[in-house]
């Protein structure tokens, strides 16, 4: 995402050669090819795994970090690119283009950093489950509604559903 939207603002006119089917489906692949090496399972082991767990927060912070390093730079063009924009309204659209992103990217990025790129010490039994559940339930579904909040006409009936609570249920 982050890419399409430097493709989309800062490379206009060769977006469609910058985002070609094949580019997509690379980084598609990537992300789940990445997504899928990391595993907390030192828990399960009796031994000692001080190496090992130093290795497995390596390799996360590897794997997480560098796509979040693109992303950042990325986002620093398209920053850089959207300053340039002469009108006001000019550059309040790209920067709603790239706000709804930037929140969903803060949110998998933020809590992916503080499950996999901690010792193995930091573990606790009673606050690693709520960790998990946000990773991988309660960020995806807020993706969808994070993404739509981009549409007027869900905007408007969100505005129109808050108005009629009220402020005393809000």
């Amino acid at each position: 995402m982050a890419y399409d939207r430097y493709a989309a603002i800062c490379e206009p006119l060769r977006y469609p050669l910058l985002l070609s089917r094949r580019v997509c489906l690379q980084l598609a692949g990537s992300a789940w090819a990445c997504g899928a090496m990391i595993q907390p399972v030192l828990q399960l082991v009796c031994g000692d795994t001080s190496l090992n767990e130093l290795q497995i927060i390596l390799a996360a912070a590897l794997i997480i970090l560098c796509p979040f390093g693109l992303i950042l730079s990325s986002y620093g063009r398209i920053l850089a690119a959207i300053l340039w924009i002469p009108s006001a309204a000019g550059r309040h659209k790209a920067f709603s283009t790239c706000s709804s992103h930037l929140v969903v990217v803060s949110l998998f990025y933020g809590t992916a950093i503080f499950i996999y790129i901690r010792p193995k010490a930091s573990y606790d039994p009673a606050t690693d489950p709520l960790l998990y559940l946000f990773y991988a339930v309660i960020t995806p579904i807020l993706n969808p509604i994070i993404y739509s909040l981009r549409n007027t006409d869900v905007k408007a009936a969100l505005k129109r559903t808050i108005q009629k609570m009220g402020p005393a249920e809000v």
